[in-house]
């Protein structure tokens, strides 16, 4: 009986380990697809991007109500409770990334008509690869229960933060120079955010696999290079 139970238990978590991959999986596509919108103005692209959220959240709903039958079928303690609270907060944070990937996407209608500042757009799209890569590498880091992994995700927050920050000033610099780029600008500002986001997100996710690994939150405090409100108020050199 106890050698049925534990496997049992072991299936129910290898479930919940393929439904945070596709969801993972999922994710990364949206964001790709939503940025490659934007940049080619392809509002049926972005559409799909919207239609394919739905997708995402019912994964999430899965992983929620396969947490709750886990716990009450298999009350689980210790490292187990841990395996399973941290996939609940796991999915939790892929379903915002797919919030976030659909927010990009809505922006593509409104830039149709808008000037088209091709460096800005490749800075974002160099941020939005570095993004996608902190994604992967800690699910991949979840996958395999690496906390160094993880870690090195954890710190590299601070790269997506300082590409935001550099882009910000960018933009600010080209709304500066002509009234004519300032909806388009305000519009990547945004879009930046949003990436910024997903990656405090991937963030969120290295500290769960520390949670589930070591049964403790991340001792240290979060790293963080974010200067934009700074940068919003100080002269572009």
């Amino acid at each position: 009986m106890v050698e049925h139970t534990i496997r049992a238990f072991d299936a129910d978590l290898q479930e919940l380990g393929r439904k945070i991959a596709d969801m993972g999986r999922l994710d990364d596509e949206q964001i790709a697809a939503a940025i490659e919108a934007l940049v080619k103005r392809d509002e049926a692209l972005a559409a799909r991007v919207l239609a394919a959220d739905d997708r995402i959240d019912d994964l999430q709903d899965d992983i929620e109500g396969k947490v709750i039958a886990t716990i009450a079928r298999r009350q689980p303690m210790a490292v187990d409770l841990r395996e399973i609270v941290g996939a609940l907060r796991i999915a939790n944070d892929l379903e915002r990334v797919g919030d976030l990937a659909e927010n990009i996407a809505k922006r593509v209608p409104m830039l149709i008509e808008e000037v088209h500042i091709d460096e800005a757009v490749l800075q974002l799209q160099r941020m939005a690869q570095l993004v996608r890569e902190q994604l992967t590498r800690v699910l991949w880091s979840y996958a395999r229960r690496d906390v160094a992994k993880a870690m090195e995700v954890w710190h590299r927050d601070q790269d997506v933060d300082a590409m935001n920050t550099s882009l910000f000033r960018e933009l600010l610099t080209y709304m500066m120079e002509s009234p004519r780029n300032i909806t388009f600008c305000t519009h990547l500002i945004f879009c930046a955010k949003n990436l910024e986001r997903i990656g405090d997100h991937a963030t969120n996710i290295a500290e769960s696999v520390a949670y589930i690994v070591e049964g403790q939150p991340v001792a240290l405090e979060r790293p963080k290079a974010d200067f934009i409100t700074r940068a919003a108020v100080q002269p572009i050199a």
